[in-house]
């Protein structure tokens, strides 16, 4: 507290000793005697007393009775005794505004004192007193301090210009106070600098949108320049300020940097790590074939490392930091490993602190060396230490692949021991190192199987499971070892159990005649006998996988694993850029932003690195498709995001569809290359057959497609219906689906999407309405697309040009191209979204509608349509029977019009017209098709053609056509009924 601050500046005015008889007292009715000594007219007596009453308010004892009294004592030309008075009313003005009042002339008339303490004093008292009844009173003196001709004035007026800010600040804006301390930042002293600065961040901390530190090259060399004066604290407030500061090319940042460097060898640790966020951001704008680049390296690495000789908190905070620096730039300490290594006599705390970065900065120059140490340490007393060591082990054999072989003795060493946890753990990374490194190192199998009575923590007995499952065909007896697990099976952890049924079940499939009792018996105790939904929901899946199609069963519970990657717990690249900005506070100690555990509008501004000038590359953030075992000495290591984690960096994003552990698809293999991408996938849209073609899934049956019962339900896997649902006279434009909810706000840490997809004009839009049910304010939209079947990609960048405040509402059109990247999705018109704000990375899928890529040049001359119809041999015709349809055929013929679906002839045949119809898609294939539509009947019959061969020009998609007129004609009821009412 400020008072408490104060009270301790006091001492100077007397001797411990002296004053600690005043904290001794323990005298009761008090209150009446300090009330006549305030009121003496001695002075010494009166000193005396408002020290009592100080003391007393120290300890807690409510002295607030005696306020008017001490009021009084304010007028003195002792400084010592203003001190004190002004300390009471710092800590009771707000319980006694009223009486507060009568204290403003006293500031106003300290405040022009001839003493520059005294004028200090008044000013920082005004700027403590948090009382909305008096502010207004304290304008006039504040402004006078502000351009006061002492320094020490200054820069306690610049303070108090924040302090009255966060009382009220419409006021402080209304007077001008702001445009005078950014006055202040050309100050000639620099405390006076330093203070204007932290006051200015302060304020634009709570107010992120308010722009108040607009830096510019000359504000940025008057810090500089007060850098090298100021004290400690000054200087870690202009390092902060300077961070927020983006250079606007190389030369510059390179400027900055070498005036920066010399506050590495500061004595203040805080200092220090301010300074080294400083040179982090501003590296991004360095190129790396630049010389002072590499100096600036080797610079960085001794201040980091003297900040481990300090006491262990401070070592623990240090190490923190590391772990991010290390994490963006390993080459800084890669040469220091020694000075991570354990001390005998380190808290636990900072011992796994070490461990952690000894792995990270673990390489093949150096993994001898930290093999042996991680072995020592495998053999300490601290048993959670030596299982962090342990794992270490396995750490290091997954990251570096030419120690795999000396990591996997070394386990096997420490096996030997037979110390039970250190066992169970080299068990459990085995396995990960199995995973990494296939077919190589199963011979230690024999060894792990001897040490399984003496497993009994539910994550080895997994392991052990597992390993054995995995490897039955080689070990001679893994039916007795399984069977061994399963006599108690409903007293094993859920981890183990889904891992001994997932294991018998691999065991039944490789040997099949031997096995078949003990696999109906798992799979009788997990879904017959066991309450736990997952455990029984696996049982029934395996059961029906080998009771209908053991092929398929053997395909998915054997199929290839993907290799585990190197690290698994490294920060997602967006966050790590985030937490180097935020070097040397809590949210480097706590690897998670600000937002994440400030309450509040204070210190959720979301902070990214520059962007590296003079090429086209991005932040020097790992790659999130970065292959495991490079060897080059930049490559980052890739990442296994688990679940809740922010899943890669939104600009560096490359969504794979999800890999599937169901049955492979009935369909034939086809390379990427030259297949179909829509062929045989339009079915799905459809949810089944439609006409019993032969092209689609013959389990379905030859009847045709039923309508669902609702009109309102969507159809076709959200196709939509391009037909306009406005009353008679609306202009034929093509259908634009209402919006739907795409991604909950729950889903999304409060963030809701609608949206729909509209064709205007030849451009595919894609309009979306964000909404904010958070309680905080999102900044920093982006978007990215998957690669999906039609090559949709965003042609702009996501609009959302101010930031979106609690409950606010925006809608944005993003226009969309259609040369992006292709991959065949599921269902064709499926797209995976991406959309990244300063809260996080958000993920959903939608359907557009197929309507959406009719291009308007897809009016075929009538003479092309005629020989290329008649060219298609009639065993490529499919019909299907649309129902329910009360549009004659003008009517038709000029609402799919409006969605591109054009109309090439019409014929009439025995009271029945038949339209010849032709669609192009953005991809370039051609659909044609007949509509049959006869007066006083309401279903019409599609025909659709295609021509086999994909070398032709003319490609019918067939398949598109029925499920994009399907859709059209499901709700021309709904429209009909809407037009008579």
């Amino acid at each position: 507290m400020e008072w408490a601050n104060q009270l301790c500046e006091n001492r100077q005015f007397g001797s411990k000793m002296t004053d600690s008889k005043y904290f001794t007292t323990t005298k009761k009715g008090e209150i009446f005697e300090l009330k006549a000594e305030l009121n003496s007219d001695k002075k010494e007596k009166k000193k005396e007393a408002v020290k009592k009453v100080i003391a007393s308010m120290t300890v807690g004892k409510d002295v607030s009775a005696l306020f008017p009294d001490v009021v009084n004592c304010m007028q003195t030309d002792n400084l010592e005794l203003k001190k004190l008075v002004y300390l009471y009313l710092m800590n009771y003005a707000k319980s006694q505004p009223d009486m507060a009042i009568m204290a403003v002339n006293t500031f106003v008339k300290d405040c022009e004192d001839a003493n520059p303490l005294i004028r200090a004093l008044a000013v920082r008292t005004m700027g403590c007193i948090r009382v909305d009844k008096i502010t207004e009173y304290l304008c006039e003196p504040l402004r006078k301090c502000l351009k006061d001709e002492d320094p020490y004035v200054r820069k306690t007026a610049a303070v108090c210009v924040a302090k009255l800010h966060d009382i009220n600040a419409q006021l402080v804006e209304d007077q001008g106070f702001l445009d005078t301390l950014k006055d202040l930042i050309s100050d000639s002293n620099p405390m006076v600098v330093a203070n204007a600065v932290a006051a200015l961040s302060e304020i634009a901390e709570s107010h992120p949108n308010s722009n108040l530190l607009d830096l510019n090259p000359q504000s940025i060399n008057k810090l500089l320049t007060a850098l090298n004066e100021c004290t400690e604290w000054g200087q870690i407030f202009i390092l902060d300020c300077l961070a927020n500061y983006t250079p606007r090319d190389d030369r510059e940042s390179q400027s900055i940097c070498e005036r920066v460097t010399p506050r590495l060898s500061h004595a203040n640790s805080a200092v220090v790590l301010s300074a080294v966020k400083v040179l982090m951001k501003f590296m991004e704008m360095l190129p790396k074939d630049l010389d002072y680049y590499s100096t600036l390296l080797k610079k960085l690495a001794p201040p980091l490392v003297t900040l481990l000789s300090a006491e262990p908190e401070l070592q623990y905070v240090a190490l923190r930091n590391i772990n991010l620096i290390v994490q963006k730039r390993p080459e800084i300490l890669k040469h220091e490993m020694k000075v991570f290594f354990v001390k005998y006599n380190d808290p636990i705390y900072v011992k796994l602190e070490k461990l952690d970065i000894m792995i990270r900065l673990a390489s093949q120059a150096n993994i001898a060396q930290v093999l042996a140490e991680l072995k020592e340490y495998a053999t300490e007393v601290d048993v959670d230490f030596v299982r962090k060591a342990v794992r270490a082990i396995g750490r290091c054999a997954i990251k570096v692949e030419q120690s795999a072989e000396r990591c996997v003795s070394t386990l096997l060493d420490l096996i030997q021991t037979k110390v039970n946890y250190v066992v169970q753990e080299a068990i459990v990374v085995i396995k990960d190192i199995f995973r990494k490194y296939p077919n190589k190192y199963e011979s230690v199998i024999a060894t792990l199987c001897e040490n399984l009575d003496s497993l009994d923590e539910p994550e080895a007995r997994a392991a052990m499971i597992w390993i054995v499952g995995e490897y039955a065909e080689r070990i001679d007896n893994a039916d007795e070892l399984l069977e061994s697990f399963l006599e108690g099976f409903h007293d094993e952890s859920t981890q183990v159990q889904l891992q001994l049924l997932t294991a018998i079940v691999k065991l039944f499939l490789k040997k099949p005649t031997e096995t078949q009792e003990l696999v109906q018996q798992v799979l009788s105790l997990a879904t017959q006998d066991s309450d736990n939904p997952d455990l029984r929901d696996r049982g029934y899946i395996y059961w029906r996988l080998l009771s209908t199609d053991p092929v398929a069963a053997k395909e998915v519970v054997l199929a290839e694993k993907p290799l585990i990657s190197e690290e698994t717990d490294l920060i997602e690249p967006t966050l790590l850029e985030e937490l180097i900005c935020h070097i040397g506070t809590l949210a480097s100690v706590y690897h998670k932003p600000p937002s994440a555990f400030v309450e509040g509008s204070r210190g959720v501004m979301h902070k990214r690195l520059p962007a590296r000038t003079g090429s086209g590359e991005s932040t020097e953030s790992p790659d999130v498709g970065t292959a495991a075992g490079g060897s080059a000495p930049e490559a980052a290591p890739s990442i296994i995001p688990s679940q809740g984690d922010l899943l890669g960096d939104l600009l560096n994003l490359d969504m794979a569809p999800p890999t599937t552990s169901g049955p492979p698809p009935p369909t034939t293999g086809m390379q990427m290359g030259g297949m179909d991408l829509l062929g045989g996938g339009l079915d799905s849209l459809l949810g089944g057959d439609i006409g019993g073609s032969p092209a689609m899934g013959a389990g379905f049956g030859a009847a045709p497609a039923v309508m669902p019962a609702s009109l309102n339900a969507p159809v076709g896997g959200g196709l939509g219906d391009l037909f306009d649902l406005g009353g008679v006279g609306m202009p034929m434009g093509a259908y634009i689906p209402p919006k739907i909810v795409w991604l909950p706000a729950m889903k999304a840490k409060g963030l809701e999407i609608s949206g729909t997809f509209a064709r205007r004009a030849g451009v595919i839009q894609m309009e979306l309405i964000l909404t904010n049910k958070a309680m905080s304010v999102m900044t920093d939209f982006a978007i990215q697309f998957n690669r999906n079947s039609f090559g949709l990609a965003p042609a702009g960048p996501l609009q959302v040009l101010t930031p979106l405040g609690p409950n606010q509402t925006i809608e944005v059109s993003l226009p969309l191209s259609t040369v992006g990247p292709v991959m065949k999705m599921d269902p064709l018109n499926n797209l995976q979204v991406a959309v990244k704000n300063n809260i996080d990375v958000f993920y959903f899928s939608c359907q557009y509608p197929i309507s959406m890529l009719f291009v308007e040049d897809g009016k075929m001359e009538r003479q092309v349509f005629l020989a290329t119809w008649k060219d298609i041999p009639n065993d490529n015709e499919s019909q299907f029977q649309i129902k329910d349809c009360h549009l004659n055929s003008d009517a038709a013929s000029s609402k799919l019009q409006g969605s591109n679906i054009f109309t090439i002839a019409k014929r009439t045949v025995e009271g029945q017209d038949m339209l010849y119809m032709s669609i192009k898609l953005s991809n370039g294939i051609w659909v044609l098709a007949e509509l049959r539509v006869q007066a006083g009947n309401s279903n019409y019959t599609m025909t659709t053609i295609r021509r086999s061969g994909s070398s032709q020009k003319m490609l019918t998609f067939f398949t598109c056509a029925a499920c994009t007129l399907t859709s059209l004609c499901c709700c021309m009821d709904l429209m009909l009924s809407q037009y008579n009412t």
